[in-house]
């Protein structure tokens, strides 16, 4: 607990006011996006916006013709679905005008097209002609696409997204088996950026761009860095990012990790409080046979996010084996509660208390006030759903009285904003009291 308060001291004293827009505005851990099974796309440059206050030209595409995307439009259908996204290209545009764009789906069969002109790996669109892709979502799960024409440019620029196919079995389920029920889900697509590429392409200086200098100094989660991830959806001052990454749960529940790598480099994506299981990879379940479930599955601390892999991970937390009762003080008759656990599993029923710590005290004593370092999410007590007096300015940005845990890339030098720290792929896990209304 000790050493958990003082990292989330250190970085919710730098991120201030900015979370607070959290508790008041209602950010959700729920996937936002497109949903299917027929796109339009349009490719076309604006710019985003970096928590150091920098402005960076990115190309995107741009959800029914209008303001594009960093990244593109997360796509969401159905297993069996029949997709066709028409793709086009802004001639008008000064940046992107006169060149092609396509795109790809990797990990889809059957791909055809209509339109567009010839490519060399994909049919493309120019100024003057559309391209519609056309494939059935045969397979479940969590999928990339990306640009097929100048990758190494244009994907750099922001032409890329997230794929999701939901299976037949429904939205409470990665795939078609029980062991991957999910009760919420959350995305996180990486990416990173090196800026100096948008510059060039800017001033018009294409001839410039050496890749083999390429030097990434912004990382990316949902197309934010930190601490814009925490920060609600849709922001009207993130016009172009409209996606944020705030996990928030509650104790008992199964949140499913959507892991999406959409970068050069490899993103060892760490997550605080408990391992993980990945049931799938690259829209793929890990099982051996047919009908045995994800029976090939594998618990990990940290997902190695490859450059182009998908990851399906489970995630849950109870608090088991902390050692003390977190849901309330045993030595406060105000937070006097019972563990009822009638189906034998060592948790209760309705809270998902670990009933072998109920009512264990807290096994540290606390400094006074005085002698403390608070940081914004310290709620002033180590108790789920609990607050205690804290000084005039102190905390504010954990309202329920919940556990914070940093979640974040773990290599060190992307949880920052162009060398500036905190920032970069990082956001925070809240696991919210039992009964906490999420929006959704």
């Amino acid at each position: 607990m000790r050493i958990r308060r003082r990292i989330v001291s250190c970085v919710g004293a730098i991120l201030g006011s900015v979370i607070l827009c959290i508790a008041a505005s209602g950010a959700h851990a729920a996937i936002t996006g497109m949903t299917g099974p027929n796109f339009n796309l349009t490719a076309k440059h604006s710019h985003l916006s970096t928590p150091d206050g920098g402005s960076i030209l990115f190309w995107g595409y741009a959800p029914n013709g209008t303001t594009p995307q960093y990244p593109g439009p997360t796509l969401i259908v159905n297993e069996g679905d029949t997709v066709n996204i028409t793709l086009n290209v802004d001639p008008a545009d000064p940046y992107l005008g006169a060149d092609n764009v396509s795109i790809v789906f990797p990990g889809q069969t059957g791909v055809t097209t209509t339109g567009g002109v010839p490519g060399i790996i994909t049919t493309e669109a120019d100024g003057t002609t559309s391209v519609t892709y056309t494939f059935t979502a045969s397979n479940p799960g969590t999928y990339l696409y990306h640009s097929g024409t100048q990758p190494e440019l244009q994907v750099e620029m922001g032409l890329f997204g997230a794929l999701i196919v939901r299976p037949l079995a429904g939205a409470g389920q990665a795939y078609n088996t029980a062991d991957t029920s999910f009760d919420r889900e959350v995305l996180f697509l990486l990416s990173e950026m090196d800026p100096t590429i948008h510059q060039l392409v800017e001033l018009g200086l294409r001839a410039n761009i050496d890749n083999t200098t390429y030097k990434p100094v912004y990382w990316f989660i949902n197309g934010r860095a930190a601490p814009d991830t925490m920060l609600p959806p849709g922001v009207p001052w993130l016009p172009t990012q409209p996606y944020n990454c705030m996990p928030r749960m509650m104790p008992g529940e199964t949140l499913l990790m959507r892991v999406v790598n959409a970068g050069r480099d490899l993103h060892p994506f760490h997550h605080h409080g408990n391992h993980s299981r990945i049931v799938g990879k690259s829209g793929m379940m890990l099982e051996s046979s047919p009908g045995l479930g994800a029976d090939l599955s594998t618990e990990v601390f940290t997902i190695q996010s490859v450059p182009g892999e998908t990851v399906d991970a489970l995630f849950t937390w109870t608090g088991q084996g902390l050692g003390w009762d977190i849901y309330g003080d045993p030595t406060d008759p105000a937070f006097a509660h019972d563990c009822i656990d009638t189906s034998g599993d060592g948790f209760d029923d309705t809270t998902m208390e670990y009933c072998a710590d109920h009512g264990k005290p807290f096994p540290v004593i606390l400094p006074e006030t005085q002698d403390m370092a608070f940081g914004g999410f310290w709620s002033g007590s180590p108790f789920l759903g609990s607050d205690a007096a804290l000084p005039p300015g102190e905390g504010g940005l954990n309202p329920n009285g919940g556990f914070t845990f940093m979640w974040h890339s773990h290599n060190e030098k992307e949880m920052a904003n162009n060398d500036i720290f905190p920032g970069g792929m990082m956001t925070m896990l809240m696991i919210e009291p039992p009964g906490t209304v999420i929006d959704e």
